[in-house]
């Protein structure tokens, strides 16, 4: 081979024979199988003594192994790049369209480390190479042409490396996935021709930066467009899918409560009359809540606007024996729906004609209610209410809530202690005389009172199993119903007494919670004073 220059008879006998016998195997067998000849060395030793220049001469010590394996691979290299005359001339190195073959002889670190210095062209074009620039190349740094073009080749082009080979004219890196580089204004690239740098990924591509120009200017539009669209149908319809901090307190949507319902399914209508549907719903952070739906074909702006003003206030209400209205929905003049709350289980008159408490319960039904109503008086005297057992609620524990409510200018007490009045007797009182009275309060009431106090066995709900002392307050609860209910002004009570004796009646019988949340007489006492009435 011409890299062997000096004894060129004797190396030219050995290699003669060895690519007789290599070129019937494969270059791995070759390597692994053959081993250097016994006056191998004297011959290297004569070569570099002859022409000093070759690469292997320069490495100390001298790893006769390793540069017999680079005249085996270079004698297959040299047949593969189909050189016509491989003894005498290596010029180029040819493994363009050899996908099989090229990465294999990328391996051999050890053919480039003693590269032919008569080696001037490497092509490795189209060889399906993949994975990073392959350095083991640069070794050759006497090559003038280098083309790694229509491979995958990726990652940092190593610009530095190619100080050493100052005869490189040609190089084609063309089809490559390198990443950018801005390498158009050094002396690097002016070297080389552009066309070997086309959809290298190292230079900008110019078309195609003008198509991703365009597509930004078009695209950025379109998206702060379909941003800003899906924000504000959020905003309109579905604002519980938008952070807390930019939800409209207290205010829901037709599309979040039918969101909640299920679509107003009937398996979620818990309640029904002309007037009003109820549902049952969950909102999307899982809270459980009741959604009472009014209808109407229309209504007058005025009392559009009643309604919106009266659920700003209802929703400010705080008290335990308040059910607590959570929102309301009006974006439509024909849809309007006051959100609430959900309490499982049943109203007083249910759990009075049902389960028939013991009267220590039933004082403590009063009892609630009677804080609860003295709240609404004190915070709010604009706020009218519905007292009927059947509109008062039951919350898990038991508690009386107050359901139904009305927003008025009146601030005069007395229609608050009547609807009080008429709620006490209704705990207490026989149900046939509900059922006979029904719709005609001031019948039962003079009924009551013709009984009371002689004959109360008659007026009080026989399921009641009343101990002597339970009789007595039963007989003075009937007494202070009656005055509260006695439209003589000069006879009413306010409701300062009315919380003092109901609250001494249920503090005289053991209650149904536990002793220390029992309040000694002088807790009470606080309270009432902590209670300012008009």
């Amino acid at each position: 081979m011409a890299y062997i220059y000096a004894n060129y008879l004797v190396f030219k006998f050995i290699v003669s024979t060895l690519v007789s016998i290599t070129f019937s195997a494969s270059v791995i067998d070759d390597l692994k199988n053959l081993n250097p000849p016994l006056d191998f060395n004297s011959t290297i030793i004569n070569n570099c003594h002859n022409n000093p220049s070759l690469r292997y001469c320069s490495s100390s010590p001298m790893d006769l192994d390793e540069i017999f394996k680079f005249t085996i691979v270079g004698s297959h290299l040299c047949k593969e790049s189909k050189n016509p005359n491989c003894v005498e001339s290596f010029p180029k190195i040819d493994l363009q369209n050899r996908p099989m073959i090229a990465p294999l002889y990328l391996s051999f670190s050890f053919f480039w480390k003693y590269c032919p210095l008569d080696v001037l062209s490497v092509d490795l074009s189209n060889a399906s190479l993949k994975g990073s620039f392959p350095m083991e190349v640069l070794h050759c740094t006497q090559i003038q042409a280098l083309d790694l073009s229509f491979n995958e080749l990726s990652g940092e082009f190593p610009v530095e490396s190619f100080s050493p080979l100052t005869n490189l004219t040609v190089l084609n890196l063309s089809y490559n996935h390198f990443l950018e580089r801005i390498v158009s204004e050094t002396e690097f690239f002016k070297r080389f021709n552009a066309s070997g740098f086309l959809h290298s990924g190292i230079l900008p591509d110019h078309k195609m930066f003008g198509i991703k120009l365009m597509s930004m200017l078009v695209g950025f539009p379109i998206f702060v467009i379909l941003v800003v669209g899906c924000l504000g149908w959020a905003c309109l319809n579905r604002p519980d899918f938008l952070p807390r901090m930019l939800q409209s307190q207290h205010k829901f949507t037709p599309s979040m409560l039918k969101a909640a319902t299920n679509g107003f399914c009937k398996k979620n209508l818990v309640g029904k009359s002309e007037a009003v549907n109820i549902y049952r719903g969950t909102l999307r952070d899982g809270t459980e809540v009741r959604i009472e739906i009014y209808i109407s074909d229309d209504i007058s702006r005025e009392n559009y606007n009643k309604f919106i003003n009266e659920c700003k206030v209802l929703v400010q209400l705080r008290h335990k024996n308040i059910l607590q209205v959570l929102g309301w929905c009006n974006n439509r003049r024909r849809f309007r729906a006051v959100v609430t709350e959900w309490v499982e289980g049943q109203n007083v008159e249910m759990l009075i004609e049902c389960s028939n408490p013991p009267w220590k319960h039933r004082l403590r039904l009063m009892m609630g209610i009677v804080k609860g109503v003295c709240y609404l008086h004190e915070n709010w005297p604009e706020v009218d209410y519905d007292l009927k057992a059947s509109s008062v609620l039951l919350s898990s524990n038991l508690e009386p809530l107050i359901s139904r409510f009305q927003i008025g200018e009146q601030k005069n007490s007395t229609r608050k202690i009547y609807k009080l009045g008429e709620f006490l007797l209704e705990i207490i009182v026989n149900k046939k005389l509900l059922e006979e009275f029904e719709g005609g309060e001031t019948g039962l009431i003079d009924h009551i009172r013709m009984h009371y106090p002689g004959n109360l066995h008659k007026v009080l709900d026989e399921k009641m199993k009343l101990t002597e002392n339970a009789f007595d307050q039963a007989k003075q609860i009937i007494g202070l119903g009656l005055m509260c209910t006695d439209q003589t002004s000069y006879k009413q009570l306010s409701l300062k007494q009315v919380f003092d004796i109901i609250s001494r009646a249920y503090e005289s019988v053991t209650v149904l919670v536990s002793p220390d949340q029992k309040r000694s007489h002088r807790d009470r006492d606080k309270e009432s004073k902590r209670i300012q009435f008009r």
